[in-house]
């Protein structure tokens, strides 16, 4: 993964480079990059005309597609028995046709032999690209424009607020990003051969389609945890939830006419990045924390909670200031992971914790009584985030068990989730109902793992048992796509304004996408 220094905060996003994993009708795509000595091991075992195996892929029509990496491997090879050799692979391709055995690469379980690496499958992805912002992110979110909705058109342009967890606490900043230029994954590269080098190489340094992220950085003592973005009033502000146990509210407004403007961009970092401060800070959390999640129905109302357990709502008042309740919801008796605003009802929110709970509230109530329902053991273990969904009675949860469970609120009282899945291998770190679609919710897992799910979906009975392969059977219908090539996910996002785009942030920077399965 390469790095690229601060320079006059503008940066060049990344091309990507590894392989998502895309289960379409419980057939599974992938595609792995191999040494020589490995390759007809590969080729003998491939078969199955929907599966991508070794160094060729095999299309619906069955016909392999040679990739120009592959090629460049067999230069400086002797000529002597080449036809030979491709009639032995070409007769096990057959075999194995007949045979109808298929190989299944199963992420964090199918192990990678010894030469092989993931590739990146560009079919897969209508939009991909890669972005490094210096110290990496732990939490990140989106910022409404007046670019207009549901927006399809490219290139793309989005806008997004950021903090960094540097090594040192006076390293950290608040990053405010303008990304644009955008464009879509170009088909061309899965399609490339060994005469197209100088064509890829003319388009690598096609000025016209390179992505930019320009940046205005603020300095804030102290790693940020979490941060959401609200519009109060015309007013574009963020909540930072820092590692030193202040929440403060920053307003944005000239953070963004900076990166919209080259030349106010100049004039900001010149006289006014060291002057930003804050309008608003809590301190009485008394200890640090990551829950926090802004109203849809309330302007300006808030909500926080920390590792003790506390829950405290914020109330905006007057002259841009918030009154916070000093007196904590209670009913958790560990530590509050995160927090999410009923989307329908602007009394009420639901939380989950470390005491393996999803409890939701109502803020009418007094603190010590607000808590009404209460899903008592929702995981076997930490509940680590929530999603509520904005179109259906639903809530999803993720723990450190790597299970995601839906919740139907009309039947919590029960304490039995309606449905669960078990993909991911390692503690869930985000999750997050799509912003249009109420069956479509995408995760985030410490296996280095997005993916993708639509509850919609259901078994074709009628193809149940055409497959031998138990790991195939074994795919939930309802997973779409599993995205792979980032190190240490921890918070991902829909783009509310760009139907079907993702960005997540991890170790490894930002992965901005758009699969072909939403």
């Amino acid at each position: 993964m390469i790095f690229f220094p601060v320079q006059n905060n503008y940066f060049t996003l990344l091309s990507p480079f590894f392989c998502p994993v895309q289960y379409m009708n419980n057939k599974v795509h992938w595609e792995k990059k191999v040494s020589p000595e490995v390759r007809a091991r590969s080729r003998e075992e491939a078969t199955g005309s929907d599966v991508l195996f070794g160094d060729y892929s095999m299309a619906g029509s069955g016909e392999p597609t040679w990739r120009a990496a592959e090629e460049e491997d067999d230069e400086g090879m002797e000529e002597t028995g080449s036809e030979e050799e491709d009639a032995i692979m070409e007769e096990n391709d057959e075999e194995g046709k007949e045979k109808g055995s298929q190989r299944v690469y199963m992420p964090g379980v199918t192990p990678l032999e010894e030469g092989e690496e993931l590739v990146m499958d560009h079919e897969s992805y209508i939009l991909y690209h890669q972005a490094q912002t210096g110290a990496p992110c732990l939490s990140f979110d989106v910022i409404l424009d007046n670019l207009g909705d549901n927006r399809s058109d490219y290139p793309l342009t989005m806008f997004l607020c950021a903090g960094t967890q540097a090594d040192t606490a006076q390293a950290n900043r608040m990053l405010v990003m303008k990304m644009h230029n955008l464009h879509r994954t170009s088909k061309e590269k899965n399609e490339e051969d060994s005469d197209s080098e100088s064509s890829d190489s003319d388009e690598e340094d096609d000025e016209e389609k390179k992505p930019h992220l320009e940046l205005a950085m603020v300095p804030h003592y102290g790693g940020i945890n979490r941060i959401r973005v609200s519009t109060l009033g015309d007013t574009p502000v963020a909540a930072v939830w820092s590692e030193k146990g202040q929440v403060e509210i920053y307003d944005l407004q000239k953070q963004i006419a900076a990166v919209s403007d080259s030349q106010r961009l100049a004039s900001f970092l010149k006289e006014e990045q060291s002057k930003v401060k804050p309008v608003f800070s809590f301190s009485g959390h008394m200890t640090e924390g990551f829950a926090m999640d802004w109203s849809l129905k309330t302007a300006g109302r808030l909500i926080t909670g920390d590792c003790n357990k506390n829950i405290h709502l914020w109330n905006p008042s007057e002259g841009g200031s918030w009154h916070v309740d000093q007196r904590p919801f209670t009913g958790h008796t560990k530590s509050v992971e995160d927090l999410q605003w009923s989307p329908t009802e602007a009394t009420v929110f639901a939380s989950c914790s470390v005491d393996a709970s999803v409890r939701v509230w109502d803020v009418r109530a007094a603190p010590n009584k607000a808590c009404m329902l209460t899903a008592s053991q929702a995981h076997d273990s930490d509940v680590n985030v929530i999603s509520w969904n904005r179109h259906e009675p639903f809530i999803v949860s993720g723990g450190d068990d790597g299970l995601l469970k839906i919740w139907d609120l009309r039947q919590f009282e029960k304490g039995v989730s309606v449905a669960k899945f078990k993909q991911h291998t390692a503690p869930i770190t985000s999750v997050e109902w799509h912003p249009m679609d109420s069956g479509v919710f995408a995760a985030a897992g410490a296996d280095d793992q997005i993916t993708q799910w639509d509850l919609a979906v259901e078994r074709d009975q009628e193809q149940e048992g055409e497959t031998d392969d138990p790991s195939l059977a074994a795919i939930p219908p309802q997973l779409l796509f599993v995205h792979q090539g980032e190190k240490d996910i921890k918070e991902l996002h829909w783009h509310p304004q760009c139907p079907g785009v993702v960005i997540s942030t991890a170790l490894s920077g930002f992965n901005i996408f758009r699969t072909i399965s939403v």
